[in-house]
Formats: C-alpha cells, sequence, structure tokens
C-alpha cells in the first residue's frame, strides 16, 4: 500500500516537476542569453527587473494558491458548482487586478526603481524591461487562476502542457529578440509579454473543455448567485488578503537577499543572481511535492478525512526530503561546470562558485517549507501561513544585518539558510492545531 502511495503522488507530482522546472530554465536561458551577449549591468539588471516582477505578480499569487485549495475541497466534497464558481471568481479578480497594474505602471515603475541600490546604468535597463513586460499583466494574473483551478483538479498533465507552452514560446521568442535582432534586455521583456498572452487564450480553452463547459458566459449567468455569494467573497477576500501579506513578506526576503547582494558590487549581484537560478530551478522541483500536497491534503480536507491526510502529508513530505537530497548534491559537484555557462565574466564565475556550497545547503533544508506552504495552501489556513512569513521574515532581517558585518555576501547567505529553516519551523508550530482540528470543516 505504501508504495502504491508513493508511485501514486510521484505519478502526480511529475508533470509539475517538469511544468515547474521549465520555469527556472527560461530564466536560465534569459541569463546565458544576456549573460553571453550583454554586461554585467545587463546580467544585474535580468535580476532585479525579475524581482519587480516577483512583487508585483506574485504579490497576487492567491489568485493560483487560494484557488487550488478551494478548488480542491470542493472536490474531495464532491460540488462541481462551487468548483465553476471558485474559478470565475479567481479570473474576475485577475481581469481587475490587471488592468489597475496596467493603470498604475507609472507610479509602481517609480516607487520601484526608487528602492533599488543598483547604479544607474542597471536601473535605467530595469525601467526598459518593466514598462514592456507590464501590459502583460491581466493574461498572466488570469493564467494564475486557470493553473490553480488544473493543480486543485488534479489535472497535471494539462498543467504541464499550460506550462511547456507558456515557457517554450517564452525561450523562443527571448532568443529570438535577444540574439537574432539584438534587443538585448528589452527583447526579454518582449518575448515575455508575447508568451504570456498567447498561452492565456489557449489555457483557458483547455480547462473550459476539461470542465466540460461548452459556453462559460452561459455558466457564469447559471452561477451568478453563487459567485458572488457574500459569505463566500468574504472568504475569499479573508484568505487572500492573509496570502497576500504571507506572499509580498517572503518576496520581501528574496529582494532583500538580492538588494543586499548588490551593495557588495555589480559582479556580486550578477554572482548571487546566477546561482538563483539554480535555487530557483531545484525549488520548482520541489514545489512540485509542494503543489501535490495542497491538492491531495485538499481533498482530504473537503472529505473530512483525518487519516487520510496525514497520509498523504507523511508520504509527500518523504518524497520531497529525498529529492532535496539529490539537487543539493547535484548542485555541490556539477556547480563548477554549470557556472560557466551561464556567464563569460570571470569575475562573476569565480565569486558563483566561491558561494555555490551555501546555495546547495540552502536547497538541502528548504524542502520542509515547500511542503508545509503545500498543507496550508491546500485547507486554507491563511492567517497561520501569514504569521509564519512575517516572524522568518524578521529572523532573517535580523541574522543578515549582524552576519554581513563580519562575513559580508557569505553571511548574506548564512542569513539566507536560516530565513528558509525559520520558515518551516514558524509554520511548524501551528502543525498540530491543524491535526486537532481536522474531525470538524477547516477554517480561514
Amino acid at each position: 500500500m505504501i508504495n502504491k502511495n508513493y508511485f501514486r503522488i510521484f505519478k502526480l507530482a511529475l508533470p509539475i516537476i517538469i511544468a515547474n522546472a521549465s520555469v527556472p530554465l527560461l530564466g536560465l536561458v534569459d541569463t546565458a542569453a544576456v549573460g553571453q551577449t550583454g554586461t554585467a549591468a545587463d546580467l544585474g539588471a535580468i535580476a532585479l527587473a525579475s524581482l519587480i516582477f516577483s512583487f508585483v505578480y506574485w504579490g497576487f499569487g492567491f489568485l493560483r494558491m487560494g484557488t487550488t485549495g478551494f478548488v480542491a475541497q470542493a472536490m474531495g466534497a464532491k460540488d462541481m458548482d462551487e468548483l465553476h464558481a471558485v474559478f470565475f471568481r479567481a479570473v474576475f479578480m485577475g481581469v481587475v487586478i490587471g488592468l489597475f497594474l496596467i493603470i498604475a505602471q507609472r507610479l509602481i515603475g517609480e516607487v520601484a526603481l526608487s528602492m533599488l541600490s543598483a547604479s544607474a546604468e542597471v536601473k535605467s535597463r530595469v525601467a526598459d524591461y518593466f514598462y514592456i513586460r507590464i501590459w502583460g499583466a491581466p493574461a498572466t494574473l488570469i493564467t494564475f487562476s486557470i493553473l490553480g483551478t488544473l493543480i486543485g483538479m488534479g489535472l497535471t498533465r494539462s498543467l504541464l502542457f499550460v506550462q511547456l507552452l507558456l515557457n517554450g514560446l517564452n525561450v523562443v521568442l527571448n532568443l529570438l529578440f535577444v540574439v537574432a535582432f539584438d534587443l538585448g534586455v528589452k527583447g526579454v521583456a518582449w518575448g515575455t509579454l508575447l508568451a504570456e498572452w498567447i498561452t492565456l487564450f489557449f489555457a483557458f480553452r483547455l480547462l473550459t473543455v476539461k470542465m466540460s463547459m461548452a459556453n462559460p458566459w452561459v455558466c457564469i449567468q447559471q452561477l451568478r448567485s453563487r459567485i458572488w455569494s457574500r459569505d463566500k467573497l468574504i472568504a475569499f477576500f479573508k484568505l487572500n488578503g492573509n496570502i497576500m501579506i504571507r506572499t509580498f513578506a517572503l518576496l520581501s526576503g528574496f529582494a532583500w537577499f538580492a538588494n543586499q547582494g548588490s551593495k557588495f558590487g555589480d559582479q556580486i549581484l550578477a554572482a548571487n543572481h546566477v546561482l538563483l537560478q539554480f535555487v530557483s530551478l531545484s525549488a520548482f522541483f520541489l514545489d512540485g511535492f509542494a503543489h501535490v500536497a495542497e491538492m491531495l491534503t485538499g481533498k482530504a480536507c473537503g472529505a473530512r478525512d483525518r487519516t487520510l491526510f496525514i497520509r498523504e502529508v507523511k508520504h509527500s513530505s518523504i518524497l520531497a526530503a529525498v529529492s532535496a537530497l539529490i539537487l543539493s548534491i547535484g548542485i555541490a559537484t556539477l556547480g563548477q561546470w554549470m557556472v560557466p555557462l551561464l556567464t563569460n565574466d570571470v569575475d562573476v564565475r569565480t565569486v558563483a562558485l566561491q558561494h555555490a556550497p551555501y546555495a546547495a545547503f540552502y536547497i538541502l533544508l528548504s524542502f520542509a517549507a515547500f511542503q508545509l506552504d503545500g498543507v496550508f495552501i491546500g485547507i486554507s489556513r491563511s492567517k497561520e501561513m501569514r504569521n509564519a512569513a512575517l516572524v522568518s521574515l524578521l529572523i532573517f532581517v535580523a541574522c543578515a544585518y549582524f552576519l554581513t558585518e563580519n562575513y559580508q555576501n557569505r553571511g548574506l547567505w548564512m542569513a539566507f539558510i536560516i530565513y528558509v529553516v525559520a520558515r518551516a519551523v514558524t509554520l511548524g508550530l501551528y502543525y498540530p492545531r491543524v491535526i486537532a482540528a481536522m474531525k470538524i470543516t477547516s477554517r480561514i
């Protein structure tokens, strides 16, 4: 039985792992293309511009995470009308937020640039990227809702198709604009923008077919009262508000890490960005098991099956731990060959290789934070996620403040490792309460 459960979880996770792995691979391609054709300033600009959009978009990551939890619970309760209502609720929210971001782009761009500690040359390239890519905001946010629904329904192969389409188009278009047309940082922005809009139309059509929804507009009319139910909307905004705070706290941690690195010079900023590509690659592998945990624990919660819930958490976490060990060993042993593929700057290579062991150790310890995030997303326990994220961010900043004084960039990486451990510990303290409350419906 145990072997079958492991195989079942791995079978669900594999398409997500492949899909997620294509995201940092896109970052690797962008880094390699710009790194081989541009300067350290270009590479640093890509690093900081990516961070800005991490804030702009993943600050609204609740459109993916919150949707997954509600969809999974609706699946567990076998309530298909609620499943459809959750999806449309999230889509409408994505449209509204996306349009707002386009309208407010000047304000967002100026505030973001003013907070960067990079050189004027780097900031100029960051601005070029931002004011192009921001026009893809509605497409990206609606796609978040679609991906969240696919995960919650367990349609991991369809998720794989959507993600590969998005990132495959992105790679091809970015290489075309950067290498063939020599547009540099602007080329990366244009390629990403076009890929986001093209993918949205294909993904929306795919999901409506999977939902057996011949006419989405008719479905919206039929479920109007449920979609706009006052109680459901309150629950939706309460959940998503907490997830937004949690996401901003996590993104603040990564942004603070990158910005602190920029204070040590463009070479260290670029080297940290190179290493973060490996961290991202590993994180998206581990996130595959976390996504499965979201799906399976959400269904167990919807069915109010405590025994099933505990079993799903245990088995998915063991697989994630084994994967983290393999990934960390891979980075530690293959880094000397992988780093030169991403940059031809000798100084950047040297700094990156010196700090590669820290990145490997971070990856080894990170799986627990990912798994607990998945569990709490699946059962919609957003308050606990918010609190844990804020506390761990404070721990990170405090540790980094003291460690960087004596150890510079090495101290920054030490604090970064402490950060990912703190994320797991602070969230894990709430886990016994989750088990104790599993006999009743989940709360938000």
